[in-house]
């Protein structure tokens, strides 16, 4: 029997192309059916909402840090914690002894808020003044649990859907004279310091939480702010 001729460089060439051709066609029918995942089709959504909560992705603006909220103040170490950490700054046992004897406004039933004015020329995202606030709210929650934990005021303000109002001021000096105006009052009055890893410097003060109190009281102190 002879031998068979081996193929022409050109016959290889045909053969590999029809077979590459017949590969891709194949493969991209498979895919159309879902048997194999496209690498070109763009990724589903995560659906969003309640009933997806433990799978919300943030946003590209919140400021999320490697560990979560490390520059929040650390409740169950105390407050000389916080200090030492550089987590907090103002407020306090000491700053806040006119708190302790009541004033006499901390009896009436008048619509109560809790006041948070921020600083706007630290440029901070809306997500960090989103968790500098939220410190702010607890500082000033914990303030009134440590040294007026029966306070009727706290109580009426909770009761009454717990107000709050974002204001703004552009300077920390401004933050500080308010934090005194609002302690010479009996007010409760926490400035929050960033813990400097991410956005701003270590230590910078960010947000100053007054109140819950009556609002007659409150605007005494910050009536002039414009809102956030």
């Amino acid at each position: 029997m002879a031998d068979r001729p081996s193929p022409s460089v050109t016959a290889m060439l045909v053969g590999t192309i029809i077979i590459s051709g017949l590969t891709g066609y194949m493969i991209g029918l498979g895919t159309s059916l879902g048997f194999f995942p496209s690498p070109f089709k763009a990724k589903t959504p995560t659906p969003r909402g309640i009933s997806n909560y433990d799978n919300e992705e943030e946003s590209s603006e919140e400021d999320i840090d490697e560990s979560i909220l490390d520059h929040a103040p650390n409740w169950s170490n105390g407050l000389e914690a916080d200090r030492r950490d550089g987590l907090r700054a103002g407020g306090g046992a000491k700053a806040q002894k006119p708190n302790a004897g009541r004033p006499d406004w901390q009896n009436n039933t008048e619509e109560c808020k809790l006041v948070l004015v921020v600083r706007t020329d630290l440029g901070m995202t809306k997500g960090k003044i989103a968790a500098q606030c939220s410190h702010a709210t607890l500082a000033c929650y914990k303030n009134f649990l440590r040294n007026d934990p029966d306070s009727p005021l706290l109580r009426h303000w909770e009761r009454e859907g717990q107000a709050k109002v974002a204001l703004q001021v552009k300077s920390e000096e401004e933050l500080g004279l308010l934090q005194a105006t609002a302690i010479s009052l009996g007010l409760v009055a926490e400035v929050i310091a960033d813990a400097g890893r991410t956005q701003i410097a270590s230590g910078s003060h960010t947000v100053l939480g007054i109140g819950p109190a009556p609002k007659s009281v409150i605007d005494k102190v910050t009536g002039t702010l414009k809102l956030l």
